[in-house]
């Protein structure tokens, strides 16, 4: 005789859906997707308008001029100390410009050696993303030794750099062209405006767990940074 577990088990199985086909089912997601993708100037276009609508701060500036730019405007908002990766070619051009009112700070201990002097000196950390995502003004991060995600959650203003050639007009179009699906990195950030949050009122609050301020600055050329 079949007791009730058997049965409910026999039900489950039953109703059960036959095994997703995982191939079909990309081809499924890519047919929903098969518009024409967008042109560059309207992805760029797309990106900024998103952005700005989270509140960040968008500007786009050629390979020769942005670290001059950047610096200048770093300098006006009275930022004292930056974390920057000064190995990496765009942190080594910031480097450059960046007048003797503010200090350049690699990430250089671990976090747990310099938790207090993080949190509590340093006003602003640079990054330079992997890509972007127009339809969202989302940034994807991939942190590496240096500049882990620290840099990008911890001081109250984060500035990033993104190339305009690499955004994609969907999250999809993203993991599709960087074939995410052959192996993942052990961490990516997706970053889309400052950090905010909202009371059971609704009143929106930034800067509460995380940056309180995010600058973007959209590189619309390749060139030697």
């Amino acid at each position: 005789m079949m007791h009730a577990r058997e049965r409910m088990l026999g039900r489950l199985r039953a109703a059960a859906p036959a095994p997703s086909d995982d191939a079909a089912l990309d081809r499924r997601i890519g047919a929903h997707y098969s518009a024409a993708p967008p042109q560059s100037a309207a992805l760029v276009d797309a990106f900024e308008r998103a952005l700005v609508a989270s509140r960040a701060d968008v500007w786009r500036a050629t390979a020769a001029d942005w670290p001059a730019q950047l610096a200048q405007r770093i300098a006006a908002h009275g930022a004292r100390r930056l974390l920057l990766d000064p190995a990496g070619a765009e942190g080594a051009a910031l480097l450059a410009a960046l007048p003797p009112t503010v200090a350049p700070l690699p990430f250089r201990a671990p976090l747990e050696q310099w938790t207090d002097e993080l949190f509590d000196t340093v006003d602003a950390g640079f990054t330079v993303a992997r890509s972007g995502i127009a339809a969202t003004g989302t940034l994807v991060l991939a942190p590496d030794p240096g500049t882990p995600r620290t840099v990008s959650l911890v001081p109250p203003l984060h500035i990033a750099l993104v190339y305009a050639d690499t955004l994609h007009a969907t999250l999809f179009d993203a993991v599709q062209a960087e074939r995410w699906g052959d192996g993942m990195p052990s961490n990516l950030v997706l970053v889309s405006g400052p950090s905010k949050t909202s009371d059971i009122q609704q009143t929106l609050a930034y800067g509460a767990h995380g940056p309180r301020w995010m600058w973007v600055v959209i590189v619309t050329e390749r060139g030697t940074p």
